[in-house]
């Protein structure tokens, strides 16, 4: 048996098959390629020569939590280490099932491997992180990012044990619930410390945002069911629901949320604006999220139902353990990209409900004695779009890895 060796190609070869085909192709590479080398360097001048990033360094505090109090700084602290245990459980834990399971992808790996897979997946993250800890003069920071490091490793180290473990049934319902609860209560640990109402800064747009996610999507399900269901008011109430939002802007109903609500609430009973944002975001995407999951479901082949009536499943197991699973899968993409949107659409909340969001903290810092009439606004907007942009763009990257992970879009 002959076997048939595969050169691969130089790179002068693949430059002229993929830049250089034609004489069109030519002209293409040549002027866009100029121009990408011309921004390219007037943007690298921009931020490392001469951009004026004293304005981020002196305002970072509000930039990041708004005005929260300074004194009340280790509530946040606290937090951010339970939630870095409790996700370095999380991880340890499913990490752990798979090498129980023999299904582990780096189980075969080398420690420099499993550094360079991580690398990959959250350098971007830990670059961030350290600029933002370059820009701070005191040590109260880096002792939270730290710690929190600390602990997740502890819990990845603690969860991987109890993942290669077989416990009791009860034992993991008690780990499920307890799960549950930690999030709730790092939540409930800082709103004790400043109410809910003044979360302001890159926080407010990061906790709004995942409220948002983890209450929409429940509801965004049971809409998509609904709308499927055989029962015509149960249907046509979620048809009407899904509609009306969908139809609507999502300023609008913001601004709808701030001055119409105490129309029919009293002053003293209505929420505080911080709600209000929460509130609307969640409603909105969970009407998008109902069709996304409504697409999915008519993605799952009609034999998969009839299958599942063969082994005699009653309706609830037929759409629990046959069809949800198979049709949430199908949309993972969509859904990242929805949860992605949502995440950059917490800047209306600031410009809608008045909240002092990045976004706003970003122009408000401009107009300080300091630096009034001196054209900082660039610098502001270019780092809170990146921060915006590192936060989409990491969310898209381990979307895209869950994907490879369950085989969407393969056979």
């Amino acid at each position: 048996m002959t076997t048939v060796s595969v050169t691969k190609p130089s790179a002068l070869t693949w430059v002229r098959r993929n830049l250089f085909r034609t004489p069109l192709d030519a002209i293409l590479t040549i002027v866009f390629g100029s121009l990408a080398v011309y921004v390219g360097i007037r943007g690298l001048l921009f931020v490392f020569v001469n951009g004026r990033w004293e304005i981020i360094s002196v305002n970072l505090k509000l930039l990041m939590v708004g005005r929260w109090p300074a004194d009340e700084l280790i509530a946040i602290a606290v937090a951010l280490v339970i939630l870095g245990l409790w996700a370095g459980l999380i991880a340890g834990i499913i990490a752990g099932r798979q090498v129980r399971k023999g299904t582990s992808a780096i189980e075969g790996m080398t420690r420099l491997e499993r550094a360079s897979d991580l690398g990959r997946r959250f350098g971007l993250v830990i670059a961030t992180l350290l600029l933002l800890l370059s820009l701070t003069d005191t040590s109260g920071p880096w002792l939270m990012v730290l710690f929190t490091f600390v602990g997740g490793v502890v819990g990845r180290l603690i969860g991987g044990q109890i993942g290669v473990r077989s416990l009791p049934s009860w034992v993991s319902r008690l780990g499920i619930v307890v799960m549950v609860v930690i999030p709730v209560w790092a939540y409930l640990y800082m709103a004790s410390a400043v109410p809910l109402a003044d979360w302001e800064g890159f926080l407010f747009n990061l906790s709004s945002a995942a409220a948002g996610v983890v209450l929409s999507f429940p509801l965004g399900l049971l809409l998509a069911l609904g709308r499927r269901s055989k029962l015509k008011l149960l249907k046509g109430m979620s048809i009407a629901y899904i509609e009306a939002v969908r139809g609507a802007p999502l300023y609008v109903l913001l601004l709808l949320a701030n001055v119409s609500l105490e129309f029919f609430v009293p002053a003293a009973l209505a929420p505080s604006k911080v709600v209000r944002a929460i509130v609307t975001f969640t409603l909105f995407t969970a009407a998008y999220i109902a069709e996304i999951v409504r697409g999915g479901l008519q993605s799952v082949p009609l034999g998969q139902e009839e299958a599942a009536k063969a082994l005699g499943l009653s309706p609830t197991k037929q759409m629990r353990l046959i069809v949800l699973p198979q049709a949430l899968r199908n949309v993972i993409p969509a859904q990242i990209g929805q949860f992605i949107s949502l995440f950059k659409d917490t800047t209306l909340a600031g410009l809608a409900l008045g909240i002092l969001d990045l976004l706003n903290a970003a122009g408000a810092i401009t107009q300080q004695s300091d630096f009034r009439g001196q054209g900082l606004i660039i610098e502001t907007l270019v780092f809170v779009g990146f921060l915006f942009w590192v936060g989409s763009f990491t969310m898209s990257r381990e979307s895209q890895r869950l994907e490879r992970k369950l085989g969407v879009g393969t056979r």
